[in-house]
């Protein structure tokens, strides 16, 4: 089709494909059962519910005549490009990832080591403390703590144990975190 018969509307309605986070080269896709639930919940619900109705919504709107001006016709089949991204991302996103269980069962030598599922508790020079877990990159909730594994942070953490003095490089300078606990425990989702 020759560019002279196209909307201008139709170039802005097409938003770029939905890119997940960043991971390092070679790097799974690592994620905690909850977080791999949630993921699927999200995909089950885009298309068992959100999806049929808006098929539905638009097959009637299309059957009202002129689609130009119809509102739900127009809102309806960019909310329909929307989900059907969400959907394709998850698929994408639950295919590759590598559920990790934090409760696994650790010996002694790393039981107060820090690990992928860790909630760790830091405190700095201030003597601020600061409770933090480390989950996948589709599970950050900075509310709940929650800091992916490939954060800045997380890497400071990782294999340091109860007790350990870390180097947190920002862009702020550098800080240093004592490592006042680690446990292991089943992390909320959702």
């Amino acid at each position: 089709m020759s560019k002279a018969f196209t909307r201008e509307s139709d170039a802005e309605d097409e938003l770029p494909p939905e890119e997940p986070a960043p991971l390092p080269a070679g790097a799974k896709n690592y994620i905690t059962r909850g977080g791999f639930d949630a993921l699927e919940r999200e995909l089950r619900a885009l298309i068992r519910d959100e999806r049929p109705k808006i098929v539905e919504t638009v097959t009637w709107a299309a059957g009202n005549g002129d689609r130009s001006e119809n509102g739900d016709y127009i809102y309806g089949k960019k909310r329909l490009r929307e989900i059907d991204r969400r959907i394709r991302f998850l698929i994408r996103r639950l295919d590759n990832a590598e559920v990790v269980d934090p409760l696994a069962r650790r010996d002694e030598d790393t039981a107060a080591q820090v690990f992928f599922g860790a909630t760790v508790t830091v405190c700095n020079k201030r003597g601020e403390k600061r409770t933090v877990s480390i989950v996948g990159i589709d599970e950050i909730d900075t509310d709940r703590g929650y800091i992916s594994w490939v954060s800045p942070m997380a890497r400071a953490l990782i294999k340091a144990r109860e007790g350990d003095t870390v180097v947190l490089s920002t862009p702020g300078g550098t800080e240093q975190l004592e490592i006042i606990a680690v446990r292991y425990e089943v992390l909320a989702t959702g």
